[in-house]
């Protein structure tokens, strides 16, 4: 396998931070970070929205085993919880309007606030700030995304100031599958592609996967996805998972389906990375 090696010169950080997702590209990010491949950080945070597939936590367990530097494993709470509770769901549903025939995407929100905003706020705690303390003019935090190459239109700025987003694999010319060879070069196991177990964005892909290998978690996806068409608030709206507008219970999964994966380009970096 080709050598590469991370060039790219470093700003004079007060933090580096690894955002962690536990998917292919952030836990090779991790490994290599471990291995000296890419300079050290000073922790990686993991956001748990209390939604993740089983397969992902354990390996979430194994990964940090392999680890030498802090990795914290946070949460703002239950997701799912807040979403069957709610009037106003903030995950990227499907609505069909059952008036007009219409179909539509639902805004994105849970990102933000069980993903961003925790680690934000662990990186705020980790500059010895209180809450509500300004941070210090001046002060830079690197916070390093799992994203690569074939994915180069996921890089965003950070909306902070004072935290810069960098990309290692991108400068390193990485490709997801160049982090799978790299993976497999040194472990003997793959990192599942992660995301909470019902996450809109995904292609029927990654819903076989669930429904073969997880038939518990396929369940709960069933069971979830009836009870936010029950608790919609505008009852000619249904909502579900699928990007079909069907329960996800009766979608044929063995069909070819062409549509853009939305799974893989989405959730900034925080997720499915």
């Amino acid at each position: 396998m080709e050598k590469r090696t991370f060039e790219r010169v470093q700003i004079m950080a007060d933090l580096r931070i690894l955002s962690l997702g536990a998917g292919v590209q952030s836990s090779t990010l991790a490994l290599m970070i471990e291995k000296g491949e890419i300079p050290m950080v000073d922790a990686g945070i993991f956001a748990d929205t209390q939604a993740e597939s089983k397969e992902t936590m354990e390996f979430l367990n194994w990964l940090k085993s392999k680890l030498s530097y802090p990795i914290y494993i946070l949460s703002k709470g239950n997701l799912t919880e807040h979403l069957l509770n709610t009037d106003f769901p903030i995950a990227p549903f499907y609505s069909f309007d059952t008036n007009t025939g219409k179909k539509g995407l639902m805004l994105r929100q849970c990102t933000n606030d069980y993903k961003v905003q925790v680690i934000t706020q662990k990186v705020r705690q980790l500059l010895g700030l209180k809450k509500r303390q300004k941070v210090k003019k001046g002060t830079k935090v690197e916070m390093l995304m799992g994203i690569s190459k074939d994915e180069v239109f996921r890089m965003k700025p950070n909306r902070l100031p004072y935290i810069t987003n960098v990309y290692p694999l991108i400068d390193m010319n990485m490709r997801r599958q160049n982090c799978i060879d790299w993976f497999n070069k040194y472990y003997d196991k793959t990192p599942p592609r992660s995301a909470c177990i019902y996450c809109p964005y995904k292609g029927d892909k990654e819903w076989k996967h669930l429904k073969k290998n997880n038939p518990e978690e396929w369940k709960q996806v069933i069971e979830f996805d009836k009870k936010i068409r029950n608790n919609s608030r505008k009852k000619e709206v249904e909502v579900f998972v699928h990007r079909s507008c069907k329960p996800i219970g009766e979608v044929d999964l063995d069909i070819k389906d062409n549509q853009l994966d939305l799974f893989q380009s989405e959730c900034e970096g925080y997720c499915g990375n």
